[in-house]
């Protein structure tokens, strides 16, 4: 299987597939059940499964399937399955083998399916998007965007959403999901957190996908008082402050709190929390001061960067590296930026790491990978020309006085 950081080189930055892009073409070779969708038609929910006839997890996939095809038939929901991993010597050989596995197996299947053996669809959809191991699905909202790529396990969760018009989370509950994750990375913080997170999370996840803020931030506060060095809600302190309501004010001394003591503590952890509240390349930071933003990232990273967390919390570490690098990229040093993305990668790529969990988290550092690569070449080859391309500033011409232009970096999607 193709690398992580192999797939990145491969893909340029204006390729890149994700929530909010436009949805691809469906180029097969044949239809072998159900009606050929030639398009997306507008008001339409489509569901686009990659699966082959070899993976068990595929084929345990598509019982639930075929319920969800049941389900919202009657609310404008198509799924499609596209075969285009089937293993044989020739596309006729994989046709035939993937048509009696369809004919003896699923005989009343009631959802269109698709083959394609020259690689087309991967190229289009797969690759572009990151997609790791089968099966992948992608949905498809009435206006023709992605909505949601992913494992088909969370279809059922994802699909009222997007009926509903509202499957585009907001960053604060994006920002929740992460540093669980991260945190999860430390089996002892992780143990200390079961029994008392959910009950806090079931009421937070509803207020913020509503955009409730003061009910949110209500809620937060509340766990504060009883869990207060819980980093999770810490974080998640300074992102509803900064981020939704907005209050500068009240947010920036949280967040030096929140580095101060994630510093003090010596705790990556706690540092990948504080440092991703200052450079996600998907949010905006006009009104951040730059001079106290630079100066707190570059005091992060260095920590970060130097240290040498026990083995149950190096990935909270690895994790971190996608806003290190951003820091980086930002201040000048692309080819640093690129190094510290690769090391990501490389440590993804390693087992244990799942390939849910490569698929749910790889995805923003591919994309910044592609990025800054392309960001890359592109200088080297407009350097015989620099009169024809607009300068790029940094936060390298802070102390001459300069301005950050955060809107440069070209990612749609937060990080970890």
């Amino acid at each position: 299987m193709t690398s992580l950081t192999e797939s990145a080189s491969q893909v340029g930055a204006a390729n890149l597939l994700s929530v909010g892009s436009r949805a691809p073409s469906i180029e097969v070779e044949d239809w072998l059940r159900g009606q050929p969708v030639t398009k997306f038609e507008p008001g339409k929910v489509y569901i686009v499964e990659f699966w082959a006839t070899w993976s068990g997890s595929c084929i345990a996939s598509m019982a639930n399937f075929v319920i969800l095809q049941d389900k919202y038939r009657n609310n404008a929901v198509e799924a499609v399955g596209i075969a285009a991993h089937e293993q044989a010597l020739t596309a006729d050989e994989a046709r035939a083998s993937l048509y009696f596995w369809l004919t003896k197996s699923v005989p009343n299947l009631n959802y269109a399916i698709a083959f394609y053996y020259a690689g087309e669809m991967n190229k289009l959809w797969m690759d572009p998007s990151f997609s790791v191991g089968l099966p992948t699905s992608f949905v498809v909202d009435r206006d023709g965007r992605l909505a949601f790529i992913g494992y088909p396990t969370r279809l059922d969760n994802v699909l009222p959403k997007v009926l509903n018009a509202s499957a585009r989370f907001c960053d604060s509950s994006r920002f929740l999901r992460r540093s669980v994750f991260i945190l999860s990375a430390s089996r002892a913080l992780a143990s200390s957190l079961t029994a008392q997170e959910p009950p806090i999370v079931a009421r937070l996840e509803p207020a913020m996908k509503n955009k409730d803020w003061a009910a949110a931030l209500s809620a937060v506060e509340e766990a504060l008082a009883s869990m207060p060095d819980e980093v999770t809600f810490r974080g998640l302190h300074a992102e509803l402050l900064l981020r939704n309501i907005c209050d500068m004010g009240a947010g920036q001394p949280v967040l030096r709190q929140l580095v101060r003591d994630a510093i003090d503590k010596k705790s990556v952890v706690w540092m990948s929390v504080a440092i991703r509240q200052l450079f996600d390349p998907a949010k905006d930071y006009s009104g951040f001061p730059d001079a106290e933003r630079f100066a707190l990232g570059k005091v992060l990273s260095e920590h970060i960067l130097a240290a040498n967390p026990p083995q149950d919390s190096e990935g909270a570490k690895f994790l971190s590296y996608g806003a290190v690098a951003q820091y980086y990229y930002e201040t000048g040093r692309r080819d640093r930026a690129i190094e510290l993305v690769e090391v990501a990668l490389k440590w993804l790529d390693t087992p244990p790491t799942s390939d849910v969990a490569k698929r749910d988290v790889a995805q923003c550092p591919l994309q910044a990978f592609a990025s800054y690569r392309s960001e890359k070449l592109c200088c080297e080859e407009c350097r015989s020309s620099p009169a024809k391309h607009g300068a790029r500033r940094t936060g390298t011409q802070i102390a001459k006085g300069g301005s950050v232009n955060n809107a440069g970096f070209p990612s749609s999607r937060p990080w970890f």
